[in-house]
């Protein structure tokens, strides 16, 4: 694994309520980078929208930290954003990994909130453009339809095109194309059981690796 493309790299990891719970991507995926000899920080605010992380934003249920080897901390009510330059000037990373769309999906909405969406994705996509930080964006896998999120296929299937087109400078990791519709079973329509977490953790860091941003960092 030494010889992975990641090795050395700095990574800053943050996004929504997949990396808000310590048995969630803040275990098996982080694992996987420090694995590659990453050094990571993780951070994830569940309920978080792009948006959010260009002001310190409370979460609005819960939220969870890594660093490297450790532990995660359960961040409980004190749980909230930092701003995304402030955490790109204190890491100074290499890399940073995005993990959000879920969240702003508005899967139990009947209309697809575009024009809401493209602020949010774009202010925050030229936050991390001004820093000159690298940035690789995880979108939304399939799930399940249904539960108290209201997900649906086609919504989610609407919100990776919408975040594939509006992520630059980002390089985009398309999460539909690991498994096929309910393959990956979920404790609530959105958030996936443990094999799921594992399944996905492994397809985004081999992603990760190939992604154009990061093969040009080693050059």
């Amino acid at each position: 694994m030494a010889s992975s493309l990641l090795a050395g790299l700095t990574i800053l990891m943050i996004g929504d309520s997949h990396l808000a719970t310590p048995d969630y991507l803040i275990k098996s995926l982080h694992d996987n980078l420090v694995q590659q000899g990453a050094q990571v920080h993780s951070l994830g605010i569940c309920g978080a929208n792009a948006g959010d992380w260009l002001k310190a934003t409370p979460g609005t249920c819960g939220g969870a930290e890594r660093r490297g080897t450790e532990k995660p901390v359960v961040l409980g009510s004190k749980a909230a954003t930092r701003p995304i330059g402030d955490l790109i000037k204190a890491d100074k990373p290499d890399l940073v990994v995005v993990v959000m769309g879920d969240t702003m999906a508005s899967y139990t909405k009947p209309a697809f909130p575009k024009a809401w969406l493209w602020q949010q994705t774009t202010s925050f996509a030229k936050e991390i453009a001004n820093t000159g930080a690298k940035c690789v964006w995880v979108g939304p896998n399939w799930g399940t339809e249904g539960g108290k999120y209201g997900k649906t296929y086609a919504r989610v299937e609407l919100t990776s095109k919408f975040l594939a087109a509006n992520v630059a400078p980002c390089d985009y990791v398309d999460s539909l194309k690991f498994s096929k519709q309910g393959e990956w079973a979920t404790v609530d329509g959105q958030h996936l059981t443990a094999p799921g977490y594992l399944a996905w953790s492994k397809k985004i860091s081999e992603e990760i690796v190939k992604a154009p941003v990061v093969t040009s960092i080693k050059k």
